[in-house]
């Protein structure tokens, strides 16, 4: 069973490099996982749905049929973590390979989201992409040690 993180554009802050790293490393103790970064489009020649179907064939030829895919949406799913913790025992016994997607600036194509098995929301609020992906592999982490009797997560 493997895990991935596609996520549009780099990370540049070494601090969170960093903290994100960690966490990663922490997540393959358990479970294997990687991240994939592919391009942004950053160029003011594009309009806002160009640089989302350029964005969404990137993300699209990193996926294969049979993987199971979940969008990181602000109009997605909440889970706390214990529920998110058991989203994610359930899918890992549908698919050898589940991936999640974090988008760009301006969300993903109409050609993503007929691809996706399902959209989750880590908050109604918005953040940058750096940030998201700090807050997701440390959430997936967490589902990790619930699922493993690991004293990390408190109630």
């Amino acid at each position: 069973m493997e895990i991935k993180l596609i996520v549009v554009g780099k990370t540049k802050n070494h601090e969170l490099i960093n903290l994100i790293s960690n966490y990663v490393k922490r997540i393959n103790f358990f479970n294997k996982f990687q991240i994939i970064e592919v391009n942004s489009i950053k160029t003011k020649k594009n309009s806002e749905n160009e640089i989302k179907r350029i964005e969404g064939e990137n993300i699209l030829k990193k996926i294969k049929n049979n993987n199971l895919l979940f969008l990181l949406d602000e109009k997605g799913e909440n889970y706390n973590s214990r529920k998110f913790a058991d989203f994610l025992k359930m899918k890992l016994k549908e698919s050898k390979t589940i991936i999640f997607v974090i988008g760009g600036a301006f969300g993903f194509s109409k050609e993503v989201y007929a691809k996706s098995n399902g959209l989750i929301s880590l908050s109604k609020m918005t953040f940058s992409h750096q940030i998201i992906r700090l807050f997701f592999t440390e959430q997936l982490y967490r589902a990790f040690t619930i699922l493993n009797n690991h004293p990390y997560h408190n109630d």
